[in-house]
């Protein structure tokens, strides 16, 4: 496995010079009808991703790779399945995707490995002249986080981050809220990851993750933020009139994970005997340089039922997804009353969903329909080639990937100094300033 590059060298090599004025491509350079996929990692989640590209139109899966050759061949057959050619397969072990991003017959490198491998695999597909895809996060280092950049801005290839969550219904329709100006001028938001996946680490459900053990056992921060920090950073123009700029971070002690192994697999088990450093519960402070704040939460450790926390602050009022509330000044509760000022009370959601919800999902619901985690899969992989074909901008660029994936380093070294205040990079070397707020209308 390639180590990650060290962005001093990358500065000496005179990459970061030959892109310091330059933006990243948001969008290919131009219009094409057909795009060629080869994808890596075809394990549960990948296959998944890879079923709905088949679906696609103008798409073509011309290669696979995967160490499993069991789930390599099983992906082949679905490629077949859908009416297409056989693809190529790698299987020669960790890196034999580099073999995979070397043919000269893919526009598009899409990657749903392990997180160790997403950086890597993204960084060989740009240095070998595709776009590429890549699973969250995008990276685990600063550095890495750097090196996305800076290949995408020398390769002047798209790297997009495959944050399904930023498609949620509720996503969008807080997202239109806020361009509409019901809630006034955002202010703060609050989200998280939120999610037992004890069983998932573990292994012992269907489809699950083990690999995901290491790092609970190793490491202690937020080491997942994207899926709750995608959403706050549209609402709140993170790269795109805003930029995140400091944070800081606590864990509380781990103490469920060896909880679960003692009771699942007796007290003699070595996982019982294991000591695991990420803490059960990881809070998360943000700042930015217009001065918003977010509250971001990682738990994944403890008995739970998973809750989808999202809630937007603004100057004229609040909307709080768990609630399924909102308060809005001078709106809400009013019902005829004429000493209704003063009277601060939460009101349904019913009309504001029927008034903004998004242009999306009013127009493609039934496509979404059966794609996974409720519609957003089908409509994270189907911009992402839609875009692409059209030669646009894609949503989710190497900024955003950068930006949201450098906060788990980040809150490592923060909880590991009692919460020491973090700076976080500007990936975008100040145009953030220059960049358009994400328009949920142009969001089709």
């Amino acid at each position: 496995m390639n180590q990650p590059i060290d962005r001093r060298d990358l500065l000496k090599a005179g990459l970061g010079v030959a892109a310091a004025g330059a933006l990243a491509p948001a969008a290919s350079a131009q219009p094409k009808e057909t795009i060629r996929v080869g994808f890596v990692g075809v394990g549960g989640r990948g296959t998944n991703l890879m079923r709905i590209l088949l679906k696609l139109p103008g798409v073509k899966m011309n290669a696979l790779c995967d160490i499993n050759e069991a789930n390599l061949a099983r992906a082949q057959k679905f490629v077949v399945d859908a009416g297409q050619p056989k693809p190529e397969g790698y299987s020669r072990g960790e890196t034999d995707f580099l073999r995979l991003c070397g043919r000269d017959d893919l526009d598009l490198v899409v990657n749903a490995t392990p997180w160790q491998y997403h950086t890597p695999i993204a960084v060989a597909a740009m240095k070998a002249g595709k776009d590429t895809a890549t699973e969250v996060p995008a990276a685990l280092t600063v550095e890495e986080c750097w090196e996305l950049v800076e290949t995408s801005e020398k390769t002047g290839k798209v790297c997009s981050l495959l944050e399904n969550d930023c498609y949620y219904r509720e996503t969008l329709l807080i997202l239109t809220m806020i361009r509409a100006g019901v809630l006034g001028e955002p202010l703060y938001a609050e989200a998280g990851y939120l999610h037992d996946i004890r069983a998932v680490k573990f292994n012992t459900v269907p489809n699950g993750e083990p690999w995901r053990l290491d790092h609970t056992i190793r490491r202690n921060g937020n080491l997942y933020p994207t899926h709750p920090m995608g959403p706050m950073a549209w609402w709140l123009d993170i790269n795109r009139g805003d930029r995140l700029t400091s944070l800081v971070s606590m864990s509380s002690r781990p103490g469920a994970m060896k909880e679960f192994a003692i009771k699942n697999f007796g007290p003699d088990d070595y996982r019982s005997k294991t000591d695991y450093k990420l803490g059960d519960t990881s809070v998360t402070l943000l700042r930015t340089e217009m001065g918003r704040t977010f509250t971001l939460w990682h738990n994944t450790n403890t008995p739970r039922v998973k809750e989808h926390l999202l809630r937007i602050q603004g100057t004229k009022g609040v909307f709080n997804s768990l609630m399924d509330k909102a308060f809005v000044e001078g709106r809400s509760n009013r019902n005829n009353d004429e000493n209704w000022r003063g009277r601060h009370e939460w009101e349904e959601t019913a009309e504001y969903r029927k008034q903004y919800d998004s242009k999306l999902w009013r127009t493609r619901e039934e496509e979404a329909k059966g794609s996974g985690h409720g519609g957003i899969d089908f409509f994270v992989m189907s911009r992402l080639i839609q875009n692409l074909r059209a030669g646009k901008p894609v949503d989710i660029d190497v900024y955003d990937a950068a930006a949201w994936s450098v906060i788990t380093p980040l809150t490592e070294v923060s909880v590991a100094n009692r919460s020491k205040p973090m700076e976080i990079p500007d990936f975008t070397r100040g145009k953030w300033k220059l960049r358009a707020p994400i328009d949920p209308d142009l969001i089709v």
